[in-house]
């Protein structure tokens, strides 16, 4: 099943990830998603990840090491570094440029095939995580994770909302997201790119969407609690935000007075 992603809700909106070797042949890949999400009782799938196109990496091996990695980023080339079960460790480097592309194609989803100039064979790659100078907005290193297509991954996801929710017509009412990410287990080629949710179906407050309701196909299952509530439309009075919206005011105001009434005076300093 192949579907298009919302515009507002891509997978390079990930930020954080990490993955951890379990007991025996299952592994954890842990991703991130600054998307929010929302959910309905009833209509619910997956997606596809997205990226039918294949997306492809070429690397060299890496001979520069430590400190003196910052020469290769002054020139334009990312360290990177790639590990996986049962495999040796390979520092290797590429182009930012193309390092960059494959960040936003595959996110920490996608699969990437990645080449390395002293193999005839490519391998099959997963961005593990990233770092980046947030200030400057440089990409300072790229970790990669081989996997082994014929092994089950767990895989955290983002859930995605989508739809109107009839409840939330009413500015008495608010939704409440407990879940944004839902971890999955399933083969690297059915690793999807998020968990779309339809929120059509929330009318009052009070509804909401539990794990146990959602329904991603046999090939994937989901880990999380069933019980646990992914999300729900809850009632906010208008006169208790308001009264919440001043209170926020004054701790501001207060926390700007408090600096002021602290300061030295000048007058007496060295005195």
């Amino acid at each position: 099943m192949s579907c298009a992603l919302p515009h507002s809700l891509r997978k390079d909106t990930m930020v954080t990830s990490g993955v951890s070797l379990g007991k025996g042949d299952t592994h954890l890949l842990a991703t991130r998603s600054s998307a929010c999400s929302v959910a309905g009782r009833g209509l619910l799938w997956y997606d596809c990840w997205v990226g039918m196109d294949k997306i492809e990496l070429k690397a060299t091996n890496r001979e520069v090491l430590g400190k003196k990695v910052r020469h290769l980023r002054r020139d334009g080339i990312t360290p990177l570094h790639l590990f996986g079960h049962g495999i040796q460790s390979l520092a290797i480097q590429c182009g930012t440029g193309e390092v960059e592309r494959v960040l936003a194609q595959a996110g920490y989803t996608g699969l990437i095939t990645l080449r390395l100039d002293h193999e005839k064979r490519s391998r099959t790659v997963v961005v593990r995580e990233y770092n980046r100078d947030w200030q400057k907005g440089q990409l300072l290193h790229v970790d990669f994770y081989q996997v082994r297509m014929k092994e089950k991954m767990r895989v955290e996801v983002p859930v995605w909302l989508v739809g109107e929710a009839p409840a939330l017509k009413s500015k008495d009412n608010m939704l409440e997201q407990e879940l944004d990410t839902l971890t999955v287990e399933c083969l690297p080629a059915n690793i999807p790119s998020g968990i779309e949710v339809d929120i059509s179906v929330l009318t009052e407050a009070g509804h909401g969407i539990r794990v146990k309701d959602i329904a991603v196909g046999e090939e994937i299952a989901v880990l999380d609690d069933p019980d646990s509530l992914v999300v729900k439309v809850s009632a906010q009075p208008r006169a208790r935000l308001e009264e919440e919206l001043e209170e926020a005011v004054e701790v501001e105001e207060e926390a700007v007075e408090a600096p002021e009434e602290a300061a030295p005076d000048e007058g007496t300093e060295g005195a």
